[in-house]
């Protein structure tokens, strides 16, 4: 019986990482669950700042005590669409027509219709794939050019609650466009991009202020937001929205649609796939009333970590009552650092520190602009408790479930994705071999940033956001920073004159790896555009 079930488990083992199962059927693939937070800084979690994190994250360190915390693993960029982009394709974001920003109010799509996603990919092997909060890829919205003046022109949140002149007022135009406008199918969305369903707010700060399930809004947007919901880094741009349209009802309703996907998906026989971009801690910083103070930090951002947190256990306990743990593999990400303007320095002044060791937060290409939480639980893979020094990228999702299914990319998907699977495998730390040698990381102004192993190159002094009182930090212009990430993780000292030949090699790699349209082994691709480069030098 011992030996039979030593069997099986190996040949289960084999089947989810691509290997050949010769003595038993094919194993059932694991369900797989992605959590990605917004806005969550690197030393928000506590288990990654046991000594300078105030707020609470017990579901989350849950998560990291039962698989492998990875310490060196980041997002595409410093802001969301970009790193969105990334995770999806296992693409860089900058190879699009994206080199810098995020995807703005009523903006297209970024991901190519024929573009291969995570999504797609699972759907291809069989699983229901759902995608459920937070998109900002963009869309094909249904507006015409005549409709689209009716959008616009009621500015953000220094206009609605700074500005003494009168607002603007939804008239009969208006409502008579948005019902037009809202009444159609949307189109470019996650359901054109590989997910069977979406739930989702598209951007909850932005509008339009409601929900939108597959191709259509939830109710046809009548009115607009009331300026108290400008106050307090809450809704930033004001537009079509619901009436009694809640911004606190937001995170709930996602958290009820991801319970609900999973304990209909564990009924059905097909394996499941779930992406869940959180809207939080992100702003709106609408803040439930059962959390408001329970940081004891007295900041709004700081109670929201609290209440992600939460969320993130609802769907730890939705996956254990279901009796899928065991069968279910989940990532928990952030898609950049902590944002400086909900309060960096006040947190840090009271003993918090949103990034940690790392300098900088949201924005930059300093480490505390893109390393992020990065944590894996694979059950009879991942080692629970484990941690992993490895550096690693979001975009390497793609190609570690191309392995688990056991199938090859093609040439033209996952450019940039190298697979975890000999890094989940691995018995102890530092057991296995680095997957990847070179990442690439940017800020928010598209200043690329390219790690050699310990060593980081940045193109440039762009520190991210200097606005609002909560600086990433200033210093004066050069051409490139180099920091021995081994030596001086919280990037204080810039090297780069003291090496020159190393400053040469890295600037050859990232042309190598623009040139080739792609970081790993294949036929070489073409980028969307041409590639801006950040370098006088």
């Amino acid at each position: 019986m011992h030996i039979f079930l030593l069997v099986f488990f190996l040949a289960t083992m084999a089947a989810w990482s691509g290997g050949v199962a010769s003595a038993a059927a094919p194993a059932r693939r694991p369900n797989i669950v992605i959590l990605y937070a917004d806005d969550l800084g690197y030393g928000d979690v506590h288990r990654y700042n046991p000594d300078r994190g105030r707020i609470p994250t017990p579901h989350i360190d849950r998560l990291a005590d039962t698989g492998m915390r990875f310490t060196d693993g980041h997002s595409s960029s410093g802001v969301c669409s970009p790193s969105r982009y990334a995770l999806l394709t296992g693409r860089y974001h900058w190879r699009t027509r994206l080199q810098a920003g995020i995807v703005g109010t009523w903006g297209n799509p970024l991901i190519a219709p024929d573009r291969l996603t995570i999504a797609g990919l699972a759907k291809q092997h069989g699983y229901r794939t759902a995608a459920i909060g937070k998109w900002h890829l963009g869309w094909d919205w249904p507006i015409k050019a005549s409709e689209r003046p009716l959008l616009t022109g009621f500015g953000g949140a220094k206009r609605v609650h700074g500005n003494t002149a009168p607002q603007p007022e939804v008239t009969a135009a208006h409502r008579d466009a948005w019902h037009a406008i809202f009444s159609r199918p949307i189109g470019g969305g996650p359901t054109t991009r590989g997910f069977d369903r979406y739930f989702g707010t598209d951007v909850p700060n932005w509008p339009p202020y409601c929900f939108i399930e597959n191709d259509r809004t939830v109710g046809i947007p009548t009115t607009i937001l009331p300026p108290e919901d400008f106050k307090n880094n809450r809704a930033s741009t004001q537009g079509p929205a619901l009436p009694g349209w809640r911004l606190e009802d937001v995170l709930p309703a996602l958290r009820d649609r991801a319970v609900a996907f999973i304990e209909e998906s564990a009924k059905r026989e097909e394996p499941f796939f779930l992406y869940m971009p959180l809207t939080s801690p992100h702003t709106p910083l609408a803040v439930n009333e059962e959390w408001k103070g329970r940081s004891g930090l007295d900041n709004a951002c700081a109670d929201l970590v609290m209440e992600t947190d939460a969320v993130v256990g609802r769907l730890l306990d939705a996956i254990d009552s279901t009796g899928e743990a065991d069968s279910t593999l989940v990532i928990f990400t952030s898609d950049n650092g902590f944002a400086p303007y909900v309060g960096a320095k006040e947190l840090e002044a009271r003993g918090h520190f949103p990034s940690g060791p790392l300098r900088g937060y949201k924005g930059g290409a300093w480490e505390g602009g893109h390393r992020v939480p990065f944590i894996v639980r694979f059950p009879g893979v991942t080692r629970p408790g484990s941690v992993c020094d490895q550096l690693v990228h979001q975009a390497d999702v793609m190609a570690t479930m191309a392995d688990i299914m056991g199938t090859k990319l093609p040439d033209t998907a996952g450019e940039d994705s190298f697979s975890l699977l000999p890094l989940l495998r691995a018995s102890s730390p530092g057991a296995a071999e680095p997957i990847r040698r070179h990442a690439v990381s940017c800020s928010m102004g598209g200043t690329p940033a390219i790690r050699d192993g310990r060593w980081k190159l940045i193109f440039g002094s762009d520190p991210g956001f200097t606005k609002q009182g909560a600086e990433n930090g200033s210093m004066e212009a050069v051409d490139f920073q180099l920091y021995d990430l081994a030596a001086d993780l919280g990037e204080q000292k810039n090297i780069a004159d003291d090496h020159p030949a190393r400053v040469a090699e890295m600037k050859a790699a990232y042309e190598k790896l623009i040139a080739d349209g792609r970081s790993t082994p294949g036929v070489p691709q073409r980028n969307d555009v041409e590639i801006v480069r950040h370098t006088t030098r």
